[in-house]
């Protein structure tokens, strides 16, 4: 793969995915907008519920993740039996998986709304109609995820970007219908978007097996190997996605703790920090699209043999992601208040924001850096080092950190981000390091 340019290589890998990724923000986005039409409450029960689905799709990160960096490997070997076979392997694991998940939520939607006060009872029946719709959807939903995820981990950006930009589409279409009772359709609120969701991802699911067989892709799907069970092959890929989906809970978890810091000081410093967190998560699907290219160009060099062209790649990913990263602190740093009153027009939340955005747009570079270190180590199976490297973070930095400056200190927004603009910059540093020093030639999965 060396004598391949890899700037053509990362940008023909990530552009798609960044594409493909936004657009999956944009729906939820979407249906979240369209639910609050309805009523506060229903915004709320609906925002419950995809809080619990997110959660969920974090726990099955494990087949994804750990599939790809081993799958990356074999096609870099040009071993196609091997890929298909993990491939296959993952999807029997998370296909039961799914099964197990959709159960849980549609006899245990009652129970788990109950544990949660806030909304009332209108709120917690809107949640429970729309997780139990999704339930009856849940496997096709859930097993398309994970083989659209492996299929993007593979690094077939592409057809992953085809295929869940016809989902979305779909689901942009029928959701007002199903909603709103458009067109003759009954008017079904949140039954209806939950409707609409799962129309959507189960013809989605229907391609992405299409697509999967066709060969027309990297990957092969077997039917063999998918009724097949390996359990010397379930033992490899629970070690390579465990602590990958441990890294990203202690992080979600992490960020709902600094959320819950910012609601103890005010509806004006809350509402700020929501701001710039909706920023985040729009940037964030860029610096994923960055990090899943150098996840699997780097795991396809590896698995070549060839690392002059691990650290080729490596670094000339962190060089791409450096002049995205510094565009975006320029954009942000000159239209700081137009930014924010996108989101709201209320003054002391547009003065609060204004006020803060510089330390918000820095935080942006080493975040950017160490998304593509994070993919570079996932390339090469430092997967441990990241889990250790997130906890120590989050308990230091995120929890702790910002408890001392708000709580002890009586500082305020200004410290929640200066902590992460710190945070970041350490991470990113001790991840280049970790890259630098070439343990990760050592690392076997």
């Amino acid at each position: 793969m060396a004598d391949k340019s890899p700037l053509k290589t990362i940008l023909k890998t990530s552009l798609p995915a960044v594409i493909d990724l936004s657009a999956s923000t944009f729906m939820w986005t979407f249906e979240a907008i369209l639910i609050g039409k309805l009523s506060a409450a229903a915004f709320a029960g609906h925002g419950m519920a995809v809080q619990i689905i997110i959660v969920v799709l974090t726990l099955l990160l494990t087949f994804i993740v750990g599939s790809s960096i081993i799958i990356n490997r074999y096609l870099g070997a040009n071993n196609t039996w091997e890929a298909n076979h993990i491939m296959g392997q993952a999807l029997m694991m998370g296909i039961g998986m799914t099964i197990l998940i959709a159960a849980g939520w549609y006899f245990g939607a009652d129970f788990i709304f109950l544990l949660i006060r806030e909304g009332g009872s209108e709120a917690r029946q809107a949640g429970v109609i729309y997780l139990k719709t999704v339930a009856m959807f849940g496997p096709l939903v859930l097993t398309n995820f994970v083989a659209l995820g492996i299929i993007r981990g593979a690094g077939e950006t592409r057809y992953a970007m085809i295929v869940n930009l016809s989902i979305v589409s779909l689901n942009f279409v029928l959701a007002p219908i199903f909603i709103f009772g458009l067109f003759g359709v009954p008017r079904l609120e949140v039954r209806g978007a939950a409707i609409a969701m799962g129309i959507a991802h189960s013809l989605g699911f229907c391609g992405t097996l299409y697509l999967l067989r066709s060969r027309k892709c990297a990957l092969f799907l077997s039917f063999k190997e998918l009724t097949t069970p390996n359990v010397k092959t379930f033992r490899r890929l629970l070690k390579a996605g465990i602590p990958t989906t441990v890294e990203q809970l202690v992080w979600a978890v992490g960020q709902l703790i600094v959320s819950g810091y910012a609601a103890t000081l005010g509806i004006t410093v809350l509402a700020a920090h929501q701001v710039f967190l909706r920023i985040q998560a729009i940037l964030s699907m860029f610096y994923l699209g960055f990090s899943l290219s150098a996840m699997t160009l780097v795991g396809r060099n590896m698995g070549a043999n060839d690392r002059q062209g691990v650290l080729k790649t490596a670094f000339t990913a962190n060089r791409v992601v450096f002049v995205f990263s510094f565009a975006v602190f320029l954009i942000m740093a000159i239209f700081s208040k137009q930014l924010i009153a996108i989101f709201t027009s209320d003054p002391p939340v547009v003065q609060l924001g204004s006020s803060v955005i510089i330390i918000f747009a820095l935080v942006q570079i080493p975040k950017a850096l160490d998304g593509v270190l994070i993919g570079n180590l996932r390339g090469v199976g430092e997967l441990k080092w990241l889990m250790w490297v997130t906890l120590a973070s989050v308990l230091l930095f995120e929890i702790g950190l910002n408890w001392l400056l708000l709580f002890v200190l009586n500082y305020s927004l200004m410290a929640l981000w200066l902590v992460h603009l710190g945070d970041e910059m350490v991470r990113s540093l001790v991840n280049f390091q970790r890259f630098k020093r070439g343990k990760w030639k050592l690392v076997d999965i």
